[in-house]
């Protein structure tokens, strides 16, 4: 018996995930609304917290598939290209970030936009993940600054993702400060390509 409410409860939480993730696709982070996630789910809106502490735990459940394949579209784009230059490839894995956000805009947002407070203890699972995105700006940066403690490298792999994180997002968003769609890669390309 016991088997059995344990695979309802995780058919119920994969479907209360994917039905997330479409609400957000659909119209944003801010578009998640609990009842009707409970409606389109065919379940009570207390079934939602059976499986999931908060709609906040929720939103970091559609974060961890969002991470699943921004990792790896990172990841592909120098795949083949090991011999680029370390600014060279910090450059293509940042157009590769900055296609997947235009791609997947709303569940990128998603990733940034979710509201934890600082009492909130992140998951592991999502800062492994984030981790992983790191270690891939780590190690070019590793190469152009030899001399760097891991503590600095750490730091400025930071400083360049939120840069180019900055840039994105301005870009797409059609900020006054940002700039054409067509200009961002240019613009990312003349940040990175200057690092020494």
């Amino acid at each position: 018996m016991a088997g059995k409410v344990e695979a309802r409860r995780a058919a119920l939480r994969e479907k209360l995930i994917e039905l997330a993730e479409a609400q957000i696709v659909a119209g944003g982070l801010s578009s998640l609304k609990a009842r009707q996630l409970a409606q389109d789910a065919g379940c009570a809106l207390g079934a939602i917290y059976t499986v999931f502490d908060d709609m906040t735990a929720l939103v970091l459940a559609v974060n961890g598939r969002t991470f699943q394949a921004l990792g790896p579209a990172v990841r592909a784009s120098f795949e083949g290209a090991e011999g680029l230059a370390p600014n060279d490839r910090l450059i293509v894995m940042s157009h590769a970030y900055l296609a997947f956000a235009a791609e997947h805009t709303h569940l990128w947002r998603a990733l940034f936009d979710v509201e934890m407070s600082t009492e909130q203890e992140v998951p592991d699972w999502y800062m492994s993940a984030l981790g992983e995105l790191f270690a891939l700006i780590s190690q070019p940066l590793s190469q152009i600054f030899p001399e760097m403690e891991a503590e600095e490298v750490s730091l400025m792999t930071r400083a360049l993702f939120s840069s180019v994180h900055g840039i994105v997002l301005l870009g797409l968003e059609n900020r006054i400060s940002g700039v054409p769609r067509a200009q961002i890669e240019v613009m990312i390309a003349q940040v990175l390509g200057h690092i020494r």
